[in-house]
């Protein structure tokens, strides 16, 4: 047996794998772990009746995973002496919760197929159980990830954006990933759901772009709700309601934007931007064209894979004992 041959079977036994050796597929684990989907809407529907808001809070996590280095559960993993991973990241500290969920996903997996079902497919199941037992759609999900060996703050903070972007900035993001300007609006329709920190929007409600004034384009009688929500110098960590359904998937976030009710600026401004209006507009009169839009851009959005070695992690929080590096080099 070759040298390069007896690598490839040990890291196999091991359950690592490269991110682009195997491709993605509906079913991809109908025959190892036939209970896996399953399992994932279960823990998510026993979750969402404990804590309404985890449905919102576990669907980001595909955001959040998938543009840092790919879908890949990078954002799953705790610090260590030599790493510095992507939870204490600008655009998630304080933000992304619910990580308890996917352990909890993991825990009832492994119990009925042991090393088998990646943390990174957990979030993509995951995401799209939270849509559907919002009410939202359902879809056949692509599956085969495996999980990174590490993680980079420093990619998040590189990568993700403030809740002050604006649209210009968010097509540029989307852009780099080859997704549209129409996928990136009905990736935002992920706000139908959840809430947000009043620390995320007391400047557009105090300062807009340094005027010592409003944003202009929020609508005033929302604006004196929210300056009871968020007054100047109040308690920031305040959450508020990011659509007027925020437990329900649906079209009301775009008819929000259209009625100059966005909650944070990076949505408001898909409704002032001359690009992304008339898809703001087209999803506000049409919910059915809105979920189909909705259901391409995940899939799209979870295609995205780095190619780097990775494995099929037993704790989502952390890499396992050996990592490829170590296996590679021996």
């Amino acid at each position: 047996m070759s040298p390069l041959l007896a690598a490839f079977l040990l890291l196999v036994s091991m359950g690592l794998t490269c991110a682009s050796t195997v491709p993605l597929r509906p079913g991809f684990y109908a025959e190892t772990c036939p209970e896996a989907d399953f399992i994932v809407k279960d823990v998510m529907r026993r979750n969402m009746i404990r804590e309404p808001r985890s449905a919102a809070s576990v669907m980001r996590f595909q955001f959040h995973d998938c543009f840092v280095n790919g879908c890949d559960a990078s954002v799953l993993l705790d610090d260590t002496p030599n790493m510095l991973g992507e939870k204490l990241a600008l655009s998630n500290i304080d933000s992304l919760r619910s990580y308890e969920v996917i352990d909890e996903v993991k825990e009832e997996l492994e119990k009925v197929c042991p090393g088998t079902v990646s943390c990174a497919d957990i979030i993509i199941m995951a995401s799209r159980a939270a849509v559907v037992l919002s009410g939202g759609p359902d879809w056949d999900v692509k599956l085969g990830r495996v999980d990174s060996l590490t993680a980079s703050q420093e990619d998040s903070n590189n990568i993700m954006p403030s809740p002050r972007a604006n649209a210009s900035l968010l097509m540029d993001l989307f852009e780099r990933f080859n997704l549209s300007v129409k996928d990136m609006v009905a990736l935002s329709g992920s706000h139908s759901i959840g809430q947000a920190r009043c620390f995320s929007i007391v400047f557009r409600l105090y300062n807009q772009s340094g005027s010592g004034r409003p944003d202009p384009a929020i609508e005033t009688k929302y604006r004196e709700k929210l300056d009871k929500l968020c007054p100047l110098g109040g308690d920031e960590n305040v959450t508020g309601d990011l659509d007027a359904t925020p437990a329900t998937f649906d079209n009301r976030y775009f008819k929000d934007l259209v009625a100059g009710r966005g909650f944070l600026n990076s949505d408001q401004t898909l409704y002032t931007f001359p690009e992304t209006r008339k898809y703001v507009t087209l999803f506000s009169k049409n919910q059915q064209v809105f979920f189909r839009a909705f259901v391409e851009g995940m899939i799209k959005m979870g295609d995205l894979q780095s190619g780097r070695p990775g494995e099929i992690r037993s704790n989502c929080r952390m890499a396992n004992s050996r990592p490829v590096r170590v296996l590679m080099e021996s």
